[in-house]
């Protein structure tokens, strides 16, 4: 089968050709027709399958009819991240060559007067995540009434984000009678479940099975210790690639990301780095440095992970194994797209075997191990333990030095050696301070006089006897206070008159 077959538009049909492509995916020939007859799709198909097409070709071709009005879009495509809604805005520009279409983009982290002007002058097809779409929405400068297509790309990962809330929301903004499209690599029982009050009849496209890998993807295990051996695993692993090009690395946390890229161009590499915490402008400038060649590594988080296309990625390499099994299902479809070689290795420590072994029934295959097993790996270093290490723990557990044992020997010592008063216990009697005969204030001697208590008072004990101002400066006063105790406020000590 061909694009002339799919029933797509003359000038859809020119720019296909001019981009170079002759056959449609699998997902792209079962979804095009059903997305042009108007049918709710839910599409699931391997990462790197061309599900971005799927929807794009067909909208393009419906949208030669008709024109947009102000603050009134006519088409909704949601992406989860930033990346990937740029990347649909691309996918436009080159499929709609021939068209005379206006393309929104609604992201953070750029210009919202920028986005509102767009917005203003009417736009055919807007693109957008969640929360600024909701924004604008909230502030009325958008009408989602004329919307007649609803795509949600990548719709696991909208709903594993945390974006049910939002995108309930932005379902009731639409019009009913709109066509929604689902496109996903993953689909969980309980997430199509979720599905069914957003979709209506819909047809139901599975080219492959769900959570698979592609079997052009070579991949592969290798087990090392943890810390700076890590890293130095990974080097030794770019060194020895073959038929090397360039890589993405990824990695579980922020701020692993900005330390290993900063380990790499130390050690000479030409490397790049992406993760959620960089702003935008930062984010697309690494991203397109590593897709034009000008750096060889991108080292990234799982912000990177899902429907990024970037072509001709010949490896991918997981310095930390990822705790969600699906998520490495998305991280190796980097590499091996369109039908081409990718290699895909995962490092891997002691700690990281149980998550390996969810992946492999996930995917349903074994991984080849290279090298030595994880429990014949020595432990190595730990500067990758948790930093909620006490204050007085050594590095890596070693044994504390002679110097400083023997201080901190000395300090318990001075600490024993203080003076230390008996505290009375909790249940003994309060002595209360026996009364004195009244003397004329001439003979009254100045032991008379003293508010200390007798001698068979427990040390520590207070007295009743004591004014509440030198009573509440004594810290070890446990007796229970009544009402507010020492600390009445003095409009409370007023006299009131009364009439």
């Amino acid at each position: 089968m061909n694009f002339n077959e799919l029933g797509l538009s003359e000038k859809v049909l020119k720019a296909i050709e001019a981009a170079g492509y002759k056959m449609p995916t699998p997902i792209q020939a079962e979804a095009i027709p059903h997305a042009l007859a108007g049918r709710d799709v839910l599409g699931i198909a391997q990462t790197g399958t061309g599900k971005t097409a799927a929807f794009t070709l067909p909208m393009l071709s419906r949208l030669e009819q008709g024109r947009a009005r102000a603050r009134m879009p006519r088409t909704l495509i949601l992406e989860p991240t930033r990346e990937l809604a740029a990347q649909v805005e691309e996918s436009f520009v080159r499929y709609g060559v021939n068209h005379k279409i206006n393309v929104a983009l609604l992201i953070g982290g750029v210009s919202f007067a920028d986005q509102e002007a767009k917005i203003t002058r009417g736009a055919d097809v807007l693109i957008a995540t969640p929360g600024r779409l909701l924004d604008f929405a909230e502030r009325g400068k958008l009408l989602l009434t004329g919307i007649e297509i609803l795509v949600i790309d990548e719709a696991d990962r909208m709903l594993d984000m945390g974006f049910i809330p939002d995108i309930e929301r932005i379902c009731k903004l639409v019009p009913f009678t709109r066509q929604t499209l689902f496109f996903s690599a993953t689909m969980a029982p309980e997430i199509t479940r979720l599905t069914q009050q957003f979709l209506h009849n819909p047809v139901r496209l599975e080219v492959a099975r769900a959570a698979s890998t592609i079997e052009t993807i070579t991949q592969g295990l290798v087990a090392s210790a943890p810390g700076s051996a890590k890293r130095e695993t990974l080097r030794q692993l770019i060194r020895g690639a073959d038929n090397f090009k360039n890589a993405i690395i990824f990695s579980n946390r922020k701020r692993d990301v900005a330390l290993l890229s900063k380990s790499l161009e130390k050690h000479g590499f030409s490397v790049g780095a992406l993760h959620g915490d960089m702003d935008q402008r930062a984010r697309m400038t690494s991203l397109e440095a590593f897709r034009n060649g000008d750096v060889s590594l991108l080292v990234c988080s799982d912000v990177a992970a899902r429907g990024l296309d970037i072509p001709d990625v010949s490896h991918v390499f997981n310095f930390d194994v990822p705790t969600h099994a699906e998520d490495y299902v998305h991280r190796i479809g980097r590499t091996g797209r369109a039908g081409k070689l990718g290699t895909a290795l995962s490092i891997v420590t002691k700690s990281d075997q149980r998550y390996i072994d969810d992946i492999e029934k996930l995917i349903e295959r074994k991984i080849v191990w290279s090298g030595a097993m994880p429990d014949q790996i020595p432990d190595g270093d730990a500067d990758d333990m948790p930093a909620e290490r006490g204050r007085g723990a050594s590095r890596g557990g070693e044994r504390p030095s002679a110097g400083r044992e023997s201080r901190s020997r000395r300090t318990r010592t001075a600490r024993e050696a203080t003076v230390r008063v008996p505290v009375a216990p909790v249940d003994a009697p309060v002595v209360e301070a026996r009364p004195q005969p009244a003397r004329p204030a001439s003979s009254a001697t100045p032991a008379a006089r003293s508010t200390r208590p007798p001698r068979d008072v427990p040390p520590r004990e207070m007295p009743r006897d004591i004014p509440p101002s030198r009573r509440a400066n004594r810290e070890d006063d446990d007796r229970p206070v009544l009402g507010l105790g020492d600390h009445v406020p003095s409009f409370l000590l007023r006299s009131v008159k009364l009439k």
